[in-house]
């Protein structure tokens, strides 16, 4: 990393790759409130009645990366967020064994919501999906599936 800062983000980023999103083989690779990268391999975990990777991987990696980098800003005001919405578009199948990478970089970034967009693509660089996922920007205290959550700060 760059600086200090950076790797602390960073680190705080992967920190929280955890449950759903470890269960699903997602792994950052870089992450800062500008970008955000995830890649996996698509196992047999992923696929549908098809063979082919199920759109809900495609739908969760996208929710995945835009939420890490709208929280990594969301952060540096000791907010939360949660996303409101996802708009996932499925460009081409893939199968078991591709390696696939999901880049997610903001629209807008406001101090009550974000928006932002995510392509995956495979290794031979071809988009797999796109998504745009809204943000929801929680304050301290707020209350979020009946529990107030803290500073992220």
């Amino acid at each position: 990393m760059a600086n200090d800062g950076a790797e602390k983000t960073f680190r705080m980023a992967a920190g929280r790759n955890a449950g759903f999103d470890t269960l699903m083989g997602f792994e950052i690779v870089r992450a800062s409130r500008d970008e955000v990268v995830i890649e996996y391999v698509v196992d047999d975990g992923h696929l549908q009645a098809y063979g082919i990777v199920h759109g809900g991987v495609h739908c969760a990696i996208i929710e995945a990366a835009c939420s890490t980098g709208a929280g990594i800003d969301a952060m540096t005001r000791g907010q939360g967020v949660v996303g409101v919405e996802n708009h996932t578009s499925f460009i081409r199948a893939v199968r078991r064994g591709t390696k696939l990478r999901a880049t997610a970089t903001p629209i807008t970034r406001g101090r009550r919501s974000q928006v932002w967009e995510t392509t995956i693509r495979d290794d031979r660089d071809r988009i797999i999906a796109t998504g745009r996922v809204r943000l929801l920007c929680l304050e301290p205290g707020s209350e979020l599936a009946g529990e107030k959550i803290e500073g992220q700060g």
